[in-house]
């Protein structure tokens, strides 16, 4: 919940005139919805795409505040959002909530990229690949095999965001083979192989090198780092090839 559609623009602007300095990446910003189509509009014609950070699973109807896959295709996102973090730990969104919102998405055309992550208290406990597992099999389960391979993971450990700490590049790439090798058992081989699994968690111009060069991550799901166009083109500049599909949102 930052910027206005004034302090949207200018860091869209800002950001635009960055790009030819950052690497052949795939980027994706993510305002608040009133945003998206002000945001979209000034970034016409470059590469990055624009997406919204929430939607509901219906089409259309008495669901007041609530925004459907439709108007995020229609204010010019491509992506969205599901099962954030702060959605699941803030606003008390349940794993079924979070199912219907990807299915709503995939039905509505727009990439969902679904957010799982274990809170401080179930790592502590050892249990943070079960409950990664069971958010992406809640998630995925009526999910056939091409619903899959259009949908985007980001790994967020909870106890990482907005606290300063970050995993390390061993824990992620622990959770992040974690990810792949339920949705190989799941999906099959193929499908886990072209899987994006995106790390987020504290992602920071001085960290943001460290994490795209660990094996099995693909890119970064920038939170507060984002809010300023130079700390986000700096941490785009730390994707390490094209031949990884970094890319940063």
């Amino acid at each position: 919940m930052h910027k206005t559609i004034a302090e949207a623009t200018a860091f869209a602007a800002h950001f635009r005139a960055a790009l030819s300095t950052l690497p052949d990446c795939d980027l994706l910003i993510l305002p608040p919805f009133f945003c998206v189509r002000p945001v979209s509009d000034a970034l016409a014609g470059t590469r990055v795409e624009v997406g919204a950070q929430d939607l509901y699973w219906e089409t259309s109807g008495a669901f007041t505040g609530e925004v459907s896959a439709a108007m995020v295709r229609d204010a010019g996102g491509t992506h969205v959002l599901v099962g954030h973090s702060e959605r699941r730990h803030v606003l008390g969104e349940a794993d079924p909530v979070v199912a219907r919102k990807l299915r709503g998405a995939l039905d509505g055309g727009v990439t969902p990229v679904l957010c799982v992550g274990e809170m401080l208290a179930e790592r502590e406990l050892g249990n943070e690949e079960a409950v990664v597992a069971s958010q992406l099999s809640s998630a995925l389960d009526a999910c056939t095999a091409d619903d899959a391979a259009r949908v985007i993971i980001a790994y967020e450990p909870v106890w990482a965001i907005g606290t300063g700490r970050t995993a390390s590049p061993a824990d992620a790439r622990t959770m992040h083979r974690t990810v792949r090798t339920w949705f190989g058992a799941r999906f099959g081989d193929s499908a886990a192989g072209r899987l994006r699994i995106l790390y987020g968690g504290s992602a920071r111009p001085d960290n943001a090198a460290d994490l795209l060069g660990t094996d099995g991550v693909d890119g970064l799901l920038v939170g507060g780092a984002s809010l300023d166009a130079g700390s986000f083109a700096a941490i785009a500049r730390g994707v390490p090839s094209r031949s990884r599909r970094g890319g940063s949102g």
